[in-house]
């Protein structure tokens, strides 16, 4: 028999209700996140495509369009972005470069650029980029996210990454971590 608490019900109702309000929010999270996080994706970040065309085809039809418009720093972007799809560290850092050589202010390529130049294990590399987006494009949050990143965990520079997030901050008070924790709230944990 289930013990009854001091409200009068038993405690197995109490826990079913528990139970069932859990397994709702976490449907309702799991709706919501698939739905709408991908649309609020930051534009910098290089997206996938849909309808499960080839990679392998878009990398050389990009790549057969470039023949005829080497002066093409989207098509060059758009190389880069295959390749940082497909974990083709090298390879996106050249395309970015070439598409940098022609278009050197372009904040999301150098962030897209510094993020190539982390996962190739060359964090200073990264940094340095990140520092480029951040003069293009003073307000360009990404990149100071991710300076802060590398800093700390990658240059163990932990007054560097605080510093980084603080910038950040003084742009946008709300800034959260792309897993939602408020930036404010990272400096905290961290320092």
């Amino acid at each position: 028999m289930a013990k009854k608490n001091r409200g009068g019900k038993s405690s197995n109702g109490s826990r079913n209700n528990v139970v069932l309000v859990a397994v709702a929010a976490l449907a309702v999270g799991l709706f919501f996140g698939g739905v709408f996080i991908p649309a609020l994706k930051d534009s910098s970040t290089p997206q996938t495509t849909g309808g499960g065309t080839d990679f392998a085809q878009q990398i050389n039809e990009t790549k057969r369009q470039l023949e005829s418009q080497p002066d093409s720093a989207n098509l060059w972007t758009r190389l880069g972005n295959l390749y940082f799809d497909t974990d083709q560290h090298s390879k996106a850092i050249e395309a970015y470069n070439k598409s940098l050589a022609l278009q050197p202010a372009n904040a999301h390529v150098l962030t897209d650029l510094g993020v190539m130049y982390r996962r190739n294990g060359n964090p200073q590399k990264a940094v340095e980029s990140f520092d480029k987006a951040i003069l293009a494009a003073p307000d360009h949050e990404t990149a100071r996210f991710n300076k802060g990143i590398v800093l700390y965990y990658d240059l163990k520079d932990k007054a560097g990454a605080i510093q980084a997030w603080k910038g950040l901050l003084q742009m946008n008070p709300a800034a959260k971590a792309p897993n939602g924790k408020p930036i404010k709230d990272m400096i905290r944990d961290f320092s």
